[in-house]
């Protein structure tokens, strides 16, 4: 049996801090214990594509975990969306958070929990913000598919 790694927790003063981080950390001061708010909604998606090309860089992540990330931040930076933000504004962001969540959620299925941790900067815990992304995008997607497509997701 195979013992379990401790956590390894790095305090960073100011200036080691990365420049994403202290951007975040501008906009929205972390309190330790409380849910997310609307702030913190609305850095979701950059929270998730950081995550992403973090774990882009990260070697402990294998070759189809990283095709996925390239995938997906490809579909974010792309200025072709099922959802295009110029015409949408923020309702044009959502397929972008669709496809982040979504392609967090199969690199979880790559690497162990605790790389992904490793490279979140947003508040909370990143596994309990993947998972509620993409609870809410499946909830979302089975409504809208439910009314196009009656017949076929009758239960």
């Amino acid at each position: 049996m195979k013992k379990a790694e401790p956590k390894v927790t790095i305090e960073m003063d100011r200036g080691e801090r990365r420049i994403y981080d202290r951007l975040r950390a501008g906009i929205v001061a972390r309190r330790p214990g409380r849910r997310s708010g609307a702030r913190d909604l609305l850095l979701l998606l950059p929270d998730f594509t950081v995550l992403l090309l973090r774990l882009l860089r990260d070697e402990r992540v294998p070759a189809g975990g990283k095709a996925i990330a390239v995938l997906s931040v490809g579909y974010v930076l792309s200025p072709l969306d099922i959802l295009p933000a110029f015409i949408f504004g923020p309702i044009g962001l959502l397929d972008d958070l669709f496809v982040v969540a979504a392609a967090l959620s199969r690199i979880l299925n790559y690497v162990h929990p605790d790389v992904v941790r490793s490279h979140w900067s947003g508040q909370g815990d990143a596994l309990d913000a993947i998972q509620r992304a993409t609870e809410w995008s499946e909830t979302q997607l089975r409504s809208l598919l439910g009314r196009a497509f009656p017949s076929l997701l009758r239960r």
